[in-house]
């Protein structure tokens, strides 16, 4: 893997920040790992980054650590820039409603500012 970064990571806000704080050293290291790989490889598999359809270009990182598995919503500024929004540990297979509000609201705040 090449250090060249191709995107850069965002952190907006503390929405991230929050969720990222309350996690285990091991569920850090993945969701750290699973960033670098977002930014350095041209295309990321879907595995590890997947658009949420029916939404207006709203992405979900996905980090899985055992048997748990974490997303983390963010979206692209420009193309390069993949902005941080909310992140929550995934309980059941569908996901839940409010977290994509929430991730929706975050978005239109972040373009309301700039």
């Amino acid at each position: 893997m090449s250090n060249h970064k191709l995107r850069t990571i965002f952190l907006y806000q503390e929405y991230f920040q929050d969720f990222y704080l309350k996690q285990k050293q091991k569920v850090k290291d993945k969701i750290l790992w699973t960033f670098r790989l977002i930014e350095t490889i041209e295309h990321v598999p879907e595995d590890y980054l997947k658009h949420l359809s029916g939404t207006d270009g709203l992405y979900e990182i996905r980090v899985q650590q055992g048997s748990d598995i974490y997303r983390i919503f963010c979206f692209f500024d420009e193309g390069k820039l993949v902005v941080l929004a909310n992140g929550f540990q995934k309980k059941s297979q569908k996901t839940p409603k409010s977290e994509i509000d929430k991730a929706i609201k975050i978005k239109s705040e972040y373009e309301k500012e700039k």
